[in-house]
């Protein structure tokens, strides 16, 4: 295979991790690429069966189809309302594409076969997610998933042959149609009605239907009908005969791929991308009406961010045995918990660095009473967290757990005021609008896009004024401006968060307060610390966003039980025993509650999606590939139908009530990723390719790795970030954070790698005051240069570096990073 950019950063020892979007093409003026297609995507000289094609790459075209799939989920759930959880799945989506490893994989593929098609294909699902469904705009929505279709089926014609893509196609309609029963089994009737009848609509208008009309005349015939039955019966609101026809239109589409092919094989491999696709379509269900298990993780990890300030108060009165038993009580906790492992997945430089960079090194510093280390150590546990907190949702969801944390910190400077460190609350506070200022999370621009008015009432009245209170020492003032804090950033997680997820920040932010009360008790202040519990006690008795209600309606005795938890943890301050391990306990219990609420939200629809795929189990059972697939491989065979009957359990349990039932099984997530790769390998034993499967990378070759350079930076790439740097640009997967900077001439600005692949910090050359001596990462005297040094391996900015430059010339400077030029540049203005 050609060595490509991508390959290149693999074989260096690069890392993707964190990925929310990502990419590594270049630019393009235009999203249909240049092609000779007609408007089926069919090319003049593709008649015929390609000869050439491999069991492998007949492997990768059908992921291809189940990749095809998943755009239509995701516009699927838009219609239904859901923006949300649609724009999660093309997200979602986008990470498994640019995750993909070994040589015959669904991303680096796609790049070989057609460069054109590829950035297309990329741009088109990174704008499906951005412009069409996070911006609530359907039809934009479904312009960007036509593109992104196309893409992938002129891919597959060019890999494998037009009456194998024709074999697909009529497998991708069917599994199109199949979308109308997880909408339907959500209610969403009228969007299954939509969705069957545009189905039928482009399937009316493309070649497959005049192809699979001569080679099977019977299955055409069933096909059509049970396609027309589906939206007839979504359109009378009967989810039963939705289901039926769904699935016989299914069965039509995959008995007509064995008649348009002729290879056996590559109709088999369909057919299994077929049943993963209702896999992605079980997943998608069993997380409609409600946030995902990977948000409970991600509202459960902001309480370490609480617990690793609450050892540095401590650690700063002088308390270092009592700081030492909070971190040690929160790494053993840690190890124990569901978030784990999920932090871990979602990116592996963020557990890292909250578990040895922060925990350990916290530990450590506390020890050899280094306050230098302890705040080093702070820094990179809320790095860390925020970094995965944001890979594992929604930048809206990290968003909610953002403020969350800042009402928990919030009161922690009140804590501090009312122990009479004025000056210190004052600091605390004047770092929260410092990192507040920095849209840590999206937090400022969502909330000043959200409701201006409220925006300003936070940062402006409020945040501003809780400074200037703490500094004047103003009691009265310092509870007022507390108070506008808490209230207001209430309002705005209810406004933009769903009731569930309102309440798994809001846990958080209890359990905050409840250990807050730890410390006091630590420090001598019982009475306090008495008075915070009875707050927090108070605040959830008032609602606290919804979180009451819904604790309550999700699971009666887990509500009694945070309660009683809770009047334990008064009691304790009331009686003058120690707070800490009631703490504890009631943090067992909220975190219990998020994951239950969350549970009662998101899995709603868990039996119907284990419903969904026990018909796929049932299916499969009695299919042609069944015996295909066991006659190729006894090894995938197995571990296919091992791993369907785990992500059965996993959706049954979604829905059960014990709480051993949620902890002992698979979640969802990972039971449908993990249901995906079984299925990805069984797809490659099917072709015949089973030792190509690309499902762990052990499928690169040794050549690919020996042959790719290792990256360079170059001048001015340091490790770390330079502690006399005078601003942090942070370098996310596909973005500068902030995107727009202002310095004063002579300062000097670091570009921090944050998550994804290696970046580079390079000038535009027509982009900066013509005076000004021309600046990139790498050292380069012009962007040309710059470019070139990129292909060669130099100039690149990797995990745990940071490109530095100090700005002389006054005037705009607008930059770029070249691996992902398409979604990253910058500007930096210089006064």
């Amino acid at each position: 295979m050609r060595q490509t950019r991508r390959a290149w950063l693999k074989g260096s020892g690069a890392a993707i991790a964190s990925l929310g979007l990502a990419g590594c093409s270049e630019t393009t003026e235009e999203k249909e690429p240049e092609s000779e297609s007609g408007e089926d995507g069919t090319s003049p000289e593709s008649d015929e069966e390609s000869a050439d094609a491999k069991p492998a790459e007949t492997a990768v075209a059908a992921e291809w189809n189940a990749m095809r799939a998943r755009l239509w989920d995701a516009l699927a759930a838009g219609e239904a309302g859901e923006t949300g959880a649609g724009a999660a799945i093309a997200g979602r989506t986008f990470d498994r594409f640019e995750q993909a490893s070994g040589e015959y994989n669904a991303h680096e593929m796609l790049e070989e076969t057609d460069k054109s098609r590829y950035e297309a294909f990329e741009e088109a699902l990174v704008e499906l997610r951005t412009e069409g469904l996070e911006q609530n705009d359907i039809a934009r929505g479904r312009e960007e998933t036509g593109i992104a279709d196309k893409q992938l089926r002129g891919a597959q014609q060019t890999l494998v042959g037009e009456p194998t893509v024709q074999a697909f196609d009529l497998q991708a309609f069917g599994t199109t149609v199949a979308d109308s029963v997880m909408l339907a089994s959500a209610g969403a009737f009228d969007a299954a009605e939509t969705v069957a009848n545009d189905a039928f609509e482009r399937f009316e208008g493309a070649a497959v239907h005049d192809a699979i009309g001569e080679a099977d005349g019977d299955v055409y015939e069933a096909f059509e009908a049970a396609m027309k039955s589906v939206a007839t019966a979504a359109g009378n609101e009967d989810g039963e005969s939705v289901r039926s026809s769904a699935s016989d239109a299914l069965e039509a589409a995959i008995d007509g791929g064995y008649a348009l092919t002729p290879s056996e094989s590559a109709a088999g491999a369909g057919e299994i991308a077929a049943y993963q696709a209702r896999g992605w379509d079980a997943a998608a269900l069993a997380g409609l009406g409600g946030p995902s298990t990977a948000f409970a993780h991600a509202a459960a990890l902001t309480v370490y961010r609480a617990r690793a300030h609450d050892a540095a108060w401590l650690f700063e009165r002088g308390e270092h045995e009592a700081a030492a038993r909070v971190v040690k009580n929160a790494f053993e906790h840690f190890e124990g918990a569901r978030a784990h492992e999920a932090l871990e997945e979602a990116s592996e430089d963020a557990y890292h660095r909250f578990e040895e960079d922060g925990l350990d090194a916290l530990a450590t510093a506390i020890e050899n009473d280094d306050p230098a280390g302890v705040d080093t150590a702070v820094d990179a546990i809320d790095d860390g967290l925020v970094t995965g907190i944001e890979a594992l949702g929604t930048g809206s969801e990290a968003t909610l757990i953002e403020a969350g944390f800042f009402k928990a910190r919030t009161e922690d400077a009140v804590e501090r005021y009312r122990l009479g460190e004025n000056a210190v609350a004052a600091e605390l506070v004047s770092g929260l609008f410092e990192t507040f200022e920095a849209n840590e999370a999206g937090f400022h621009e969502t909330l000043e896009e959200t409701d201006e008015s409220l925006y300003e009432t936070f940062e402006e009245e409020h945040l501003q004024g809780l400074i200037k209170a703490c500094e004047n020492g103003d009691d009265a003032a310092v509870d007022e401006h507390a108070t506008g804090i808490r209230e207001t950033l209430l309002e705005f997680e209810t406004t933009i968060g769903s009731p569930a997820q309102v309440s798994a920040v809001e846990s958080g932010y209890m359990t905050a307060r409840v250990f807050d009360a730890g410390v006091l008790d630590a420090l001598g202040a019982s009475g306090r610390a008495e008075t915070v519990v009875g707050e927090t006690f108070e605040y959830f008795e008032n609602g606290a966003g919804g979180f009451h209600e819904a604790l309550e309606d999700a699971d009666h005795d887990r509500y009694e039980s945070f309660e009683g938890a809770l009047g334990d943890a008064q009691a304790a301050a009331g009686n003058d025993e120690s707070v800490g391990a009631t703490a504890r306990a009631f943090n067992e219990q909220a975190v219990a509650a998020t994951y239950t609420v969350v549970a009662a939200a998101g899995g709603s629809f868990g039996a119907a999606a284990a419903s969904l795929m026990d018909a796929v189990y049932e299916t499969f059972e009695g299919a042609r590939v069944h015996e295909l697939l066991e006659e190729a491989d006894q090894e995938a065979y197995e571990g296919f139908e091992a791993a369907l009957e785990e992500y059965i359990a996993a959706l049954e349990a979604s829905d059960a009530e014990s709480d051993a039932a949620r902890e002992t099984e698979m979640d969802v997530d990972t039971a449908a990723e993990a249901f995906a790769t079984a299925a990805l390998q069984a797809q490659f034993a099917v072709a015949g390719a089973a030792d190509a499967a690309p499902v762990d990378g052990s499928a690169d070759t040794a050549e690919e790795t020996e042959s790719a350079p290792d990256l360079q930076g170059g001048p001015n790439v340091v490790e770390g970030v330079p502690d006399d740097a005078d601003h942090v640009v942070e370098m996310q997967a596909t973005a500068y954070d902030p995107e727009t900077l202002t310095v004063k001439q002579g300062e000097t600005v670091a570009w921090k790698h944050a998550a994804g692949e290696p970046h580079t910090v390079t000038a535009f050359e027509d982009g900066i005051p013509s005076d000004a001596t021309y600046w990139a990462s790498g050292g380069f005297d012009s962007e040309e240069g710059a470019r070139t040094g990129w292909e060669n391996g130099n100039g690149a900015v990797q995990s745990g570096q940071s490109y530095v430059h100090t700005f002389e010339t006054t005037g705009e400077h607008e930059y770029v990073c070249i691996p992902h030029e398409r979604f990253m540049t910058g500007t930096i203005v210089v006064e």
